[in-house]
């Protein structure tokens, strides 16, 4: 298969791959040393190879995340001929991993809608529980304020007795 540009390999790659249920990640370039055009790309699958294990003693520790590679070996190579159209020298179709295909082989710009639409509802009926339990919460701490100065007054009252009577013990007491 031949191209006019690396570009038009790139996006038929891409299409096809969208076509197929994967996405596509760039992988390699291979540069002219004379005046650094690309004389050749790979491209491939984006679960393509398994993601390095980058553990430096640098830095707070990390928590490790997924990796989305599995291994896959789907790839594309394009190369630039002397001609000046691009070719492809090699391709590998298998996938070692389910493709996402839709009924009709397309992602559809309505399933990510749709799927937003709900997402957006969701988050709106979760801030009305937020804002209820909001609510719930203030009128809970004012009450407890309220029944703190109520709690807090009885105590004084309380005390004053407690200082009369002392009061009054000591005077009998001095009495005798």
């Amino acid at each position: 298969m031949e191209f006019d540009s690396e570009d038009d390999a790139r996006s038929f790659y891409t299409e096809y791959a969208r076509r197929a249920g994967f996405v596509v990640r760039v992988m390699q370039r291979r540069r002219s040393g004379i005046d650094g055009r690309t004389l050749a790309r790979r491209l491939g699958c984006n679960k393509q190879g398994f993601s390095p294990n980058h553990k430096g003693g640098f830095g707070p520790e990390k928590k490790p995340r997924p990796s989305a590679r599995e291994g896959c070996n789907a790839t594309i190579l394009v190369k630039m001929e002397k001609s000046g159209k691009w070719v492809v020298t090699r391709f590998v179709k298998d996938h070692n991993h389910p493709l996402v295909v839709t009924a009709n082989g397309f992602s559809t710009e309505g399933d990510k809608d749709k799927k937003i639409e709900e997402l957006t509802i969701e988050l709106e009926r979760q801030e009305q529980l937020c804002a209820a339990y909001r609510e719930r919460l203030v009128s809970f701490i004012k009450n407890v304020e309220e029944q703190t100065e109520e709690l807090s007054g009885k105590i004084q009252v309380i005390v004053e007795n407690v200082r009369k009577v002392e009061s009054e013990v000591r005077k009998h007491s001095c009495r005798r």
